[in-house]
């Protein structure tokens, strides 16, 4: 009796092996948006003035900036880049979606040219994923002043199936951006979507956005601020998720290398 007693001991005293369960587990995709304002830093309002040959001639600056940038966009599935250029004088030619997506090993990239300015600039919008990419369209929003677009991008995301990604800079006068959130809401109704990217509208105005309500679309509940990067105090880069999908986490970067800070955020399913 005296062994069996010591061994029911030593049984009970043996340290539990906790197996997960990993339908408690959801698969996630990294998501990053950054206005990179053609690859140059501001540290100021006053730099928009004093420095605005920047935006028209090539800078030393330019080349380090986007050093910097490839550097940490490496950790995330998926980039959503607003204020690219597709190659002009400023940049000696050089298409900054395409050297990004090289310089940080992305497979797949594209871009959509949304304000062609001739050899000055040709600003655009553009993405950079590790996920398969099905399709990508671009579509011009509607504006009193052309040149904001909507770059719709179908991934095949690992664990979540397909999503649309759609990446959007918007304008900055209140009565195109209503018109353009009233198309974009009608735009992504009824798909399993995820928008990110630079709004320039303040949290309330897309948290009480009839459109966006009707068609399911839900902004951060709290997002962080991303501009002026020297002293964030306004939250312009937002996330927007349909039904069926969620956001687990956004926080902004302290990575000062645009007037912008870039937004960080995880996709998942919703439980």
């Amino acid at each position: 009796m005296r062994g069996v007693e010591s061994d029911v001991k030593a049984r009970s005293a043996a340290p539990r092996i906790i197996v997960p369960d990993h339908r408690l587990v959801r698969p996630e995709f990294r998501l990053l948006s950054f206005n990179i304002q053609g690859g140059l830093a501001t540290r100021g309002y006053r730099q928009y003035l004093t420095g605005a040959w920047r935006y028209l001639l090539p800078t030393r600056e330019r080349e380090v900036n986007l050093h910097r940038m490839a550097a940490f966009m490496r950790d995330y599935d998926f980039v959503a880049i607003q204020e690219a250029d597709a190659g002009s004088l400023r940049t000696q030619r050089r298409n900054l979606v395409q050297w990004l997506a090289q310089a940080a090993e992305f497979p797949h990239h594209g871009f959509a040219v949304t304000r062609a300015m001739g050899p000055l600039a040709q600003i655009c919008l553009g993405f950079l994923s590790r996920a398969p990419v099905l399709d990508y369209r671009e579509t011009p929003l509607p504006g009193t002043i052309p040149g904001r677009g909507l770059l719709e991008v179908d991934v095949m995301a690992p664990g979540l199936g397909p999503v649309t990604v759609a990446v959007t800079q918007m304008a900055l006068g209140g009565g195109s951006r209503a018109r353009q959130l009233a198309f974009l809401a009608s735009r992504l109704s009824g798909r399993q979507a995820v928008v990110i990217g630079d709004f320039n509208e303040r949290h309330g105005g897309l948290q009480h956005n009839v459109e966006l309500q009707r068609a399911g679309l839900r902004p951060l509940r709290h997002p962080p601020a991303t501009y002026p990067s020297w002293r964030p105090r306004l939250s312009l880069d937002q996330v927007l998720v349909m039904p069926g999908l969620e956001i687990a986490d956004a926080r902004a970067l302290p990575v000062r290398l645009s007037d912008h800070l870039p937004l960080e955020a995880r996709l998942v399913l919703a439980p």
